[in-house]
């Protein structure tokens, strides 16, 4: 009895001491884990600094998207017959929509980032900047309205895409998702635009080739 006894306490203390490497094991994998994520997370910030320039061939017609959101919410097109659209028809409107226009139709980005913030400016200045560390309202995006309403907007890190969510002042809102590509010399915008004043959202795709 003796022997199995200790033969018991001796495979008590041997699984003792397995179950505590494989926790030291676990954390460690888990920091290495979470060490490569913000390695990466880091890179794609950095490389997504830069000038950017629209590519046309691989970005979506905006005044196409736009046009495709007002027949989805029931609305009506204007028929042209052998008229030709203007370019950028439906860009413009009032103040507190602005922000939509330059997503939408600006063909410049710039891109600055100073942990843990971020300043897109698009043409004319036009500048809106965000968080990327769990930050809300407390953050604008431009400056304060006339009637005391302001864009705001916020990001965060899914997998290697920047993900902006945007409240516009007219009550709207936008969802984009940043991806860099092509070695980081391409980056890839996927936006979903839901004016307050649509009925049916504008999902639109824009290319940016590098600058600089």
């Amino acid at each position: 009895m003796n022997i199995v006894s200790h033969q018991l306490e001796f495979i008590g203390k041997a699984a003792q001491s397995l179950c505590a490497l494989l926790i030291l094991f676990t954390v460690f994998l888990a920091d290495a884990q979470q060490s490569g994520s913000e390695a990466a997370d880091l890179e794609n910030r950095q490389l997504m600094e830069g000038d950017w320039l629209i590519n046309e061939e691989l970005s979506d017609n905006s005044d196409d998207q736009v046009e495709e959101a007002i027949k989805e919410g029931g609305g009506k097109v204007a028929r042209r017959f052998f008229r030709k659209r203007p370019e950028d028809f439906y860009r413009g409107g009032p103040e507190e929509q602005e922000l939509y226009d330059r997503i939408t139709y600006d063909d410049v980005l710039s891109i600055e980032y100073a942990e843990p913030e971020f300043t897109f400016t698009y043409a004319d200045d036009y500048q809106r900047i965000f968080h990327t560390d769990g930050r809300r309202r407390r953050t604008t995006a431009n400056n304060f309205y006339a009637q005391g309403g302001e864009d705001f907007s916020f990001g965060n890190w899914e997998a290697a895409s920047l993900v902006v969510e945007a409240r516009p002042r007219d009550g709207g809102f936008t969802l984009e998702t940043y991806t860099l590509e092509e070695g980081g010399n391409r980056l890839r915008v996927e936006m979903t635009i839901e004016p307050e004043s649509f009925r049916g959202a504008i999902r639109l795709t824009r290319v940016y080739d590098r600058a600089n």
